[in-house]
């Protein structure tokens, strides 16, 4: 049985190891600075970023989700914005990552957000599978251009 429930401070070290994981998945790098930060946000009662971990049977953290909201122009009520999604590789397959996204669903719908979205990579054929089950596939194709920090 899958377990999930709001990221707290004490699961800092099991939330590290899976966003390790995370950003080896997708072969990301991001400074010692910006992983703190992020788990500053997480973590902070006043920060419009959430986060949920998933735990086994036996209490062991097998996965995470973040997600934030924002307004839109196509809606009078904010969008829902699932930014991370990861399960641990030897729980995939285990309804791990459905319960994560059914729980940002319910928190999404618990606080009046008009849809949940996402992305992933197009080879992420793995997730997509899933997602292929749970949600839309709208067929909208992500751009976007960095701009360097000022």
């Amino acid at each position: 049985m899958t377990d999930i429930r709001a990221l707290a401070p004490a699961d800092h070290d099991a939330w590290l190891a899976l966003w390790r994981g995370y950003l080896e998945f997708y072969a990301a790098e991001l400074s010692a600075e910006q992983t703190a930060l992020t788990w500053s946000h997480l973590t902070a009662a006043d920060y419009p970023i959430w986060g949920a971990i998933a735990t086994d049977a036996s209490g062991r953290a097998i996965g995470f989700v973040h997600w934030l909201t924002h307004p839109a122009t196509w809606s009078d009520r904010p969008y829902c914005y699932l930014e991370d999604l990861f399960v641990a590789p030897g729980a995939r397959g285990s309804g791990a990552g459905r319960a994560l996204i059914a729980h940002v669903t319910t928190w999404a719908g618990d606080n009046d957000c008009t849809k949940v979205y996402w992305l992933t990579q197009e080879t992420n054929t793995t997730a997509r599978a899933l997602y292929d089950r749970v949600a839309k596939n709208t067929g909208f194709v992500h751009y976007e251009i960095g701009l360097e920090a000022s």
